[in-house]
């Protein structure tokens, strides 16, 4: 059985936990050729993997690799960085997975929806938790019980490294950035929201001392989302912890029982019969880039639990909640 071929646009951050997992498939998987700006990771990776084809960007890339020598792709790249990357991946014809937040413009992501549906690629997005075996015990629990119920969701901690973390223009806030992953797991778990209700707040967090001078975004947001059979779902995120590490996940109240999902570590199930802590046990990006080889092997993408027309709903969900925040009014979901 042939290897399936992939080139990576993207080397650093999320581009490494797809490499650990390729590490782990090389008898269905082959590296052949990747690209990244900065010299440094590029020739890190294609020594990991033996490749021999490095490009500075993926203009280079496209320039010089076709269908006749690559198979898929996984773009991992900046928030602001995906100019010409997807339609180029798109009119090459490569199968991609590609890290979220997929863009911060929802008008060239509704384009690159009808772009990918028109071509039949095959498209993942790394919304990972959807493959844990926590979330996926979450998601058989909750039909058991009566419809209905409090979900509280927090992402609480500090300001990433990266740059594009500290403006609001090249990140989209932090529920955009990085909450988008809890906010996707809701609708995974409930289904399309209906309406969002949003605050923010800054002050805490003093550009030029706690952060770089450029520092603008939201140190806290509140979202509310309502979704149908009386769930609301209260999520919260903040940059401004230092030192210590909040508890982060999703709260889940029901009539009988709490499922206490605390992010890709463990789910605490209490009832009136007793505690239960079940610790994760499996590797959510392993399985997710396995779910995405098969599917490009075989051609039947059925088993990838989020592509990129699913993810755009989960992006849209994010600014409508980021549009609530702007204007102060409910945003309801058509």
């Amino acid at each position: 059985m042939s290897k399936i071929r992939i080139g990576l646009i993207g080397c650093g951050g999320r581009s490494r936990s797809h490499q650990n997992s390729f590490l782990q498939m090389l008898d269905d998987v082959e590296i052949v050729a990747v690209a990244d700006p900065i010299e440094e990771r590029r020739v890190e990776t294609a020594k990991k993997f033996g490749c021999t084809r490095l490009y500075k960007d993926h203009n280079e890339f496209y320039a010089n690799e076709s269908k006749d020598t690559v198979d898929a792709l996984v773009i991992a790249i900046e928030p602001t960085a995906h100019i010409g990357v997807e339609e180029g991946a798109i009119e090459k014809g490569f199968h991609f997975i590609i890290e979220k937040p997929m863009t911060l413009d929802l008008d060239q992501a509704d384009k690159l929806n009808a772009m990918i549906k028109e071509k039949g690629i095959i498209t993942s997005v790394g919304f990972q938790d959807r493959y844990l075996d926590l979330m996926e015990i979450v998601k058989e629990e909750l039909p058991k019980h009566k419809t209905g119920g409090l979900v509280y969701g927090a992402w609480v901690g500090g300001i990433p490294g990266v740059w594009w973390w500290q403006k609001k223009s090249t990140c989209g806030g932090q529920l955009v950035e990085q909450n988008i992953h809890l906010a996707d797991g809701l609708r995974w778990l409930y289904g399309e929201p209906i309406s969002v209700y949003a605050t923010s707040s800054k002050g805490m967090v003093k550009a030029g001392v706690d952060a770089s001078p450029e520092y603008d975004t939201d140190d806290h947001s509140t979202a509310v989302f309502r979704f149908e059979n009386n769930v609301t779902a209260t999520l919260v995120s903040g940059c401004y912890s230092r030192g210590i590490r909040p508890r982060c996940g999703l709260y889940i109240t029901l009539d009988d029982m709490v499922l206490d999902y605390r992010l890709r570590n463990n789910l605490i199930i209490s009832t009136p019969d007793g505690v239960k802590d079940i610790p994760r046990g499996v590797d959510q990006t392993l399985i997710l880039d396995q779910v995405f080889v098969e599917a490009v092997r075989t051609g039947d993408a059925s088993k990838i639990r989020s592509d990129y027309d699913d993810a755009l709903k989960s992006l849209k969900m994010c600014f409508a909640a980021e549009q609530s925040i702007a204007t102060g009014q409910v945003v309801y979901f058509k």
